[in-house]
């Protein structure tokens, strides 16, 4: 069964700065993980009261399963883009991993 990895990153002070950083470094930094199977991102849009989103982007990686996902993790390529957390996403990021099926 896949296993993914979603990143729920909180409203960074500067989102120019966020989006630039996750896009050209932090982005390419996770492409490379070894076993990555898809990897979508989503920058969620206002509701149409105009409310803000809870999240200012999430990140989904899925993986064949959790021991390719813990390999991954393991992986140099893991190492730095845990690492690179720190450099763009100092308001915080909720993680969550765990097996995913598809419904529809």
């Amino acid at each position: 069964m896949a296993f993914q990895l979603v990143v729920l990153y909180h409203h960074p002070e500067s989102t120019a700065a966020f989006d630039k950083h996750y896009d050209e470094t932090h982005a390419p930094l996770a492409a490379l993980l070894p076993g990555l199977r898809a990897y979508t991102v989503q920058r969620p849009a206002a509701a149409p009261s105009a409310e803000r989103p809870a999240y200012h982007l999430v990140a989904v990686l899925t993986f064949d399963d959790e021991a390719a996902f813990n390999a991954a993790m393991g992986s140099e390529q893991g190492a730095a883009a845990v690492a690179d957390l720190g450099n763009f996403a100092g308001a915080g990021a909720t993680m969550l991993t765990g097996p995913a099926g598809q419904v529809l």
